[in-house]
């Protein structure tokens, strides 16, 4: 992980995004610990954020998507992310709609809401099931504040 983690500044982007899909690896099985994956996971969302590389930053975002099978994070950790939401191409903001959802935090809606008239009808589908499954957790009274 360590090794990924490092690779992730290389400055070959081929390196960058092999290393940000290992660490979707390590997200995904059961090698981590809540504090581990928190740790991946904001390293990857500066990723997002930063990186030139368009294949390199939607590695990453799918990596932080990953993350969510297995763990349950905060929407402190991935709130970043919507402050680029207006300039992400259509795969990015997918990605990020369910990032947001998947925090299961009520506080998230409002970030996903200005994207339910998105043109591209995969990012409005995205946001009709992050706004259900934040929607579904909230009447369950299982909503993950920050």
């Amino acid at each position: 992980m360590l090794a990924a983690l490092e690779a992730l500044t290389d400055r070959d982007p081929n390196r960058r995004d092999v290393a940000a899909e290992v660490l979707g690896d390590f997200l995904r099985g059961t090698a981590l610990n809540a504090e581990s994956a928190r740790l991946v996971v904001g390293r990857l969302v500066s990723v997002a954020l930063n990186e030139p590389v368009t294949r390199v930053r939607e590695a990453a975002l799918n990596s932080i998507s990953e993350a969510f099978n297995r763990h349950s994070l905060p929407l402190s950790l991935v709130q970043q992310l919507a402050v680029a939401m207006q300039t992400m191409e259509p795969e990015a903001l997918t990605h990020t709609i369910y990032i947001l959802g998947a925090t299961q935090d009520p506080q998230a809606r409002p970030l996903i809401e200005p994207f339910r008239n998105h043109p591209d009808a995969d990012v409005r589908e995205e946001v009709e099931r992050a706004a259900a499954e934040i929607t579904a957790s909230t009447a369950e009274g299982r909503s993950r504040h920050s």
